[in-house]
């Protein structure tokens, strides 16, 4: 285990013999640290986290620190993160809180930009792209191949929608749509479905066309959402993107962005 000299990891840190700990790096107790990650320098963490392999943390990165919550007063929490993400310079991630279910956690092959912040009690999936500045709020969730671009807000308890394109310097108040790309041009709006990020990663053509027309139903046609989930019902094929996209609106506790219409 290549640990730099200057590096201080507390002797109940467990880190793998593969695993890379880089100069002026700091590792609390109860930081436990996968096999080939590498912390290139100054990076800071706290326990109790979990970060599995094949990760990079980049210089003055901080992981695992106490919630800017009020509420919080220093019950035991966790953060976990999985394999193979890259955590860019000035990243902060906070663990969770008693009012989130105690744990902040990111998948797999996630990107996280400079100075991007991820709150207490977010859940980030997989494939997330966070652009440079990006604020997560607590409580946050970003779903699979989701896309937030730099400078963007997200306020608490909202939902990143999979495969959901948002851009930059965005306010984000309400859940994003998956499959939708929604963007600040000056007011937050829905510009129909990410197709470009749909068609690379093999999303059939019918099901693009079928959501573009499902979006078009809920953004466009001066319907209220229970009409325009009727009227897509009965006029758009099915398809499992469209599906999706209706389950998710069903389970939306704070409404979902539909832009100006």
């Amino acid at each position: 285990m290549p640990v730099h000299p200057t590096a201080i990891v507390d002797p109940a840190a467990r880190v793998d013999a593969a695993a890379e700990i880089g100069p002026y790096c700091v590792l609390g107790a109860e930081v436990a640290i996968g096999a080939r990650t590498r912390l290139m320098a100054n990076v800071y963490m706290e326990g109790p986290l979990e970060v599995g392999e094949d990760n990079i943390f980049f210089p003055f990165s901080s992981v695992g620190v106490a919630s800017q919550d009020l509420k919080y007063k220093g019950e035991r929490a966790w953060t976990r993160i999985g394999s193979r993400n890259s955590i860019r310079e000035f990243v902060t991630i906070h663990r969770g809180t008693q009012g989130g279910g105690l744990e902040t956690v990111i998948g797999d092959d996630n990107l996280i930009m400079t100075y991007a912040h991820v709150a207490h009690d977010c859940r980030i999936g997989n494939h997330v792209i966070l652009g440079n500045s990006v604020g997560l709020a607590g409580h946050v969730t970003v779903e699979d191949w989701a896309d937030v671009s730099p400078f963007s807000g997200v306020h608490q308890f909202c939902r990143i929608g999979r495969h959901a394109f948002v851009g930059p310097y965005s306010v984000i108040k309400q859940d994003v749509m998956p499959y939708s790309l929604t963007s600040a041009q000056p007011d937050v709006d829905v510009y129909g479905a990410n197709s470009v990020g749909l068609s690379r990663r093999g999303v059939a053509k019918s099901s693009i066309e079928a959501l573009q027309t499902a979006l078009r139903l809920l953004t466009r046609a001066g319907l209220n959402t229970s009409q325009a989930v009727e009227k897509i019902r009965e006029d758009v094929p099915a398809c499992a993107e469209v599906e999706e996209l209706l389950a998710f609106i069903a389970a939306s506790a704070r409404g979902v962005v539909k832009g100006k219409g």
